[in-house]
C-alpha cells in the first residue's frame, strides 16, 4: 500500500521497510502493520489533539510529572510549544507504561522505539500467525472465564503494585493469543499515587473485566477485587505476592448512633450499681 505521510520518515530512515497494511483507527491512533526485516510489527501512529477524540484528556494527565520548568509553564499556558510538549508527554507516557509493566509481569506488547509521534511494537498474533483477535470478539467456556479473569485481577494487581492503573481497560483493549490476555492501549494510563482519579478509574478497569468475564462465569459478578485491592493500596500491603480473595467488607457504613448511645447508657447504669454494692458493704462495717 502506499506509504502514509506520518510513516515515511521511519521508511526513509530504514526503520520501517514496507507498509502491509492499516490495522484500525482508534480514537488516539491509527495502527499499520508493517515490516521491519524480517519482522512483521506494527506502527502506532498518534493523532494530533485536534485530531484525538480521547475524552477528558486533562483528567487522565494529572500526576504527570515533566522535568524542566520551562517545559511545564508552557504546557500550562497552553502555548504552541506547550501543546507541542503535551504531545510528546501524551505519547511518552504509552512507552513508558508499557516498559514498567513489562519489567513487573504484566503481558503487554514489546515496544521497539518511538519517533515522530510514531511508536514501533509488537504485533500480536495468533497461533495460526494472524492477529490476534481483541477479547470483545472471543466467547469461552466458564472454565477459561475464570482462569483468564483471574489473570487480569493478577495483572491489575502487578500494575497498581508497580504504581499505575490503565484508566480505559476493556474488553476491546484487550488482546488474546494462545498464551492468553495481552493488555494495550496505554497511552491515558495514571500514576496511582499522584492522580485523585485513579482510585475511580481503577475500580471502573476492573468492573469492566468482570462484567466481561461474568458473561460466561456469572459468580464473578459478586467479587469485588478493585476495593480488596485499593484497600491493600492505601494501607501499604500490596504486593506482586499478595493473594486476592475477591471478597471485601466495607466497614465505612454509618454508625448506630442510637445503639451506641444505648450501650453507653446501659454501661453507667451497670456502674452506678456496682458503686451502690460498694457502698451497702461498706456501710455494714
Amino acid at each position: 500500500m502506499k506509504v502514509p505521510k506520518r510513516l515515511q520518515p521511519l521508511v526513509e530512515e530504514g526503520l520501517i521497510d514496507e507498509v502491509l497494511s492499516r490495522l484500525m483507527s482508534g480514537k488516539e491512533a491509527d495502527i499499520f502493520i508493517v515490516r521491519c526485516g524480517d519482522k512483521t510489527r506494527c506502527a502506532k501512529v498518534y493523532k494530533d489533539v485536534v485530531n484525538r477524540s480521547f475524552k477528558k484528556a486533562a483528567q487522565y494527565q494529572e500526576g504527570r510529572k515533566v522535568r524542566s520548568s520551562r517545559r511545564a509553564r508552557a504546557m500550562e499556558k497552553r502555548s504552541a510549544y506547550g501543546r507541542k510538549q503535551n504531545e510528546e508527554v501524551w505519547q511518552n507516557a504509552e512507552v513508558n507504561a508499557l516498559a514498567r509493566l513489562s519489567d513487573a509481569g504484566v503481558r503487554v506488547p514489546d515496544t521497539y522505539g518511538c519517533v515522530d509521534g510514531v511508536l514501533l511494537m509488537e504485533l500480536v498474533t495468533d497461533e495460526q500467525g494472524d492477529v490476534a483477535p481483541r477479547l470483545d470478539d472471543v466467547s469461552m467456556p466458564e472454565e477459561l472465564a475464570l482462569e483468564d479473569h483471574a489473570t487480569m485481577m493478577h495483572y491489575a494487581k502487578l500494575m497498581l503494585c508497580a504504581g499505575l492503573v490503565h484508566g480505559d481497560l476493556s474488553e476491546f483493549n484487550v488482546l488474546v493469543d494462545e498464551y492468553g490476555p495481552v493488555i494495550i492501549d496505554l497511552p491515558q494510563a495514571v500514576d496511582a499515587a499522584a492522580n485523585n482519579n485513579a482510585q475511580a478509574m481503577f475500580a471502573r478497569d476492573v468492573a469492566n473485566m468482570t462484567r466481561y468475564y461474568s458473561r460466561y462465569a456469572p459468580a464473578l459478578a459478586a467479587t469485588r477485587y478493585a476495593e480488596e485491592m485499593w484497600a491493600l493500596f492505601e494501607a501499604g500491603e500490596l504486593s506482586p505476592e499478595t493473594e486476592l480473595s475477591g471478597y471485601f467488607e466495607d466497614d465505612s457504613a454509618l454508625a448506630d448512633v442510637d445503639g451506641v448511645l444505648e450501650e453507653i447508657k446501659a454501661a453507667l447504669q451497670e456502674e452506678e450499681a456496682r458503686q451502690a454494692r460498694l457502698l451497702g458493704t461498706d456501710g455494714e462495717y
